[in-house]
């Protein structure tokens, strides 16, 4: 494997010397381009107390491309489809190589914080979450419950 760039140890360093509240982001042993990611889902949402697995990737022309970041955790959300991909600007068209892993994480987590069904990936969970929120809050406490505890989600 090429060496890594700078750019990608300095922010892996980063993130194990400086971890983000709630985040976890490690490396694979044998390709540190690849990252086994943990969310704690923010308080005040339905999604507190999950803890969500995530995978980060780092392509080759990185940081001039974004990530390639998923859920791996089952998840009820408008912005998440269920496979794992994620609509988030900053992973798409507001992209900046000025941004880091660690931004695009706490944006993730921000995310599971303020749902936004407007500019859904998943048009049946919007859907709900504009007609009934309430109903919508329910499922996505449910599915935390049910596939983000720690108890339903081992790290093996």
């Amino acid at each position: 494997m090429a060496a890594l760039p700078k750019r990608i140890i300095k922010e892996t360093e980063r993130l194990t010397k400086e971890p983000v509240p709630g985040i976890s982001a490690v490396p694979h042993d044998d390709n540190l381009r690849y990252f086994d990611v943990t969310i704690d889902g923010p308080s005040q949402s339905p999604y507190e107390g999950g803890l969500f697995k995530l995978e980060l990737f780092l392509p080759d022309d990185y940081p001039m491309t974004p990530p390639k970041v998923r859920f791996l955790t089952k998840i009820y959300h408008p912005n998440i489809d269920r496979l794992g991909r994620i609509c988030l600007d900053v992973l798409k068209s507001n992209w900046s190589p000025a941004l880091q892993i660690r931004t695009i994480l706490l944006s993730i987590q921000a995310l599971l914080g303020a749902p936004n069904p407007d500019d859904p990936l998943a048009n049946d969970v919007a859907q709900t979450w504009k007609e009934n929120q309430e109903q919508a809050i329910s499922t996505a406490k449910e599915w935390t419950a049910k596939y983000a505890t720690r108890d339903t989600n081992p790290t093996s």
